[in-house]
């Protein structure tokens, strides 16, 4: 069986069939990079905030070891003897004095 033979009259198709599947695929291409957009997009202003985060981590970690640090100074035995004594105070027994300076 071979196939009927075209009308010597006859154009034929118009469509040129390789340049329309290259069209098409280029679309194709266009609208999958277009999809990607906004997922990159939220990567990178996570990575953005993930660094700002960091840094208020860090901030925060200092913050909390000085707090620790006044925290085991209060606990000290001694802590209301250092308190009363930076306000002046003097226990029982103590002769108090004051310190002037003159200025000449």
């Amino acid at each position: 069986m071979r196939p009927a033979p075209r009308r010597a009259g006859s154009a034929g198709s118009r469509i040129r069939w390789d340049k329309a599947g290259r069209v098409a695929l280029v679309c194709v291409l266009f609208f999958v990079c277009l999809l990607y957009v906004k997922p990159v997009i939220g990567f990178f202003d996570a990575w953005r905030d993930s660094k700002s985060e960091q840094a208020t981590l860090a901030e925060l970690k200092l913050e909390n070891a000085a707090l620790d640090q006044r925290a085991r100074t209060l606990n000290a035995p001694d802590a209301p003897e250092r308190a009363g004594r930076e306000l002046g105070m003097v226990t029982a027994g103590e002769q108090p004095y004051t310190v002037t300076e003159s200025i000449r």
